[in-house]
């Protein structure tokens, strides 16, 4: 099998702003190089990358619990209505017989949160700990978390849609809860760790196994 040759490699470098490829000439130890285009400054790989996704993802755990454990909406109809945290909203459309509904909350709420966390720490992991994974599984996983990031967004436009229409007075009104806040930050530092984490460091491994042999 062919050594994979990276850009770094060749002295090609991406900027990270306007997506430039630049042939990167030697530059003096202590000085910066620039992009042509754009003027933003060079980097080979994101700085401090690693660093800045082990953060957010610690971040987005500790904010993981307070969304399953608070309340997301409170619905009041006619005078009754209680808060509801996510598990307890799942359960109350199950016994409302909106089991295709709940399944897509579960789904967009708890397991695809929970699983884009889990793989991005198998990503670092892969990494810092140098594990002989399928890089090209690798690079898929991480494309895989990127994409569905925003969709975990669903309940929450939801929530700001249903408190933003149904304000009936004394009939029925919809509140968001403390939970929705937590969830959103959840949501949001997944993407965040998403965007900062560099896919090819994953390759650098496989340049480096492929110099060693």
């Amino acid at each position: 099998m062919n050594a994979i040759v990276s850009a770094k490699s060749q002295g090609l470098v991406l900027c990270n702003d306007c997506h430039l490829v630049v042939r990167q000439a030697a530059v003096p130890p202590g000085q910066a190089s620039y992009c042509p285009r754009c003027g933003s400054r060079l980097h080979a790989r994101r700085p401090n990358s690693l660093t800045r996704t082990w953060a957010l993802i610690i971040t987005a755990w500790i904010f993981l619990f307070p969304a399953n454990l608070y309340p997301v909406m409170t619905v009041i109809y006619l005078g009754e209505g209680e808060p509801d945290t996510i598990l307890s909203g799942v359960v109350r459309l199950v016994q409302n017989g909106m089991i295709p509904i709940a399944i897509l909350v579960f789904v967009a709420s708890i397991v695809v949160p929970m699983l884009k966390l889990l793989g991005l720490m198998v990503l670092l992991l892969t990494v810092q700990r140098r594990w002989q994974l399928n890089k090209r599984q690798c690079t898929i996983l991480y494309r895989i978390i990127e994409v569905i990031g925003a969709w975990s967004m669903l309940d929450l436009f939801m929530i700001s849609i249903l408190v933003t229409l149904v304000d009936l007075g004394a009939v029925a009104t919809i509140s968001a809860g403390t939970g929705a806040t937590a969830f959103a930050t959840v949501v949001v530092l997944t993407m965040f760790a998403a965007m900062s984490f560099d896919p090819r460091l994953i390759w650098d491994l496989q340049e480096h196994h492929d110099e060693r042999h």
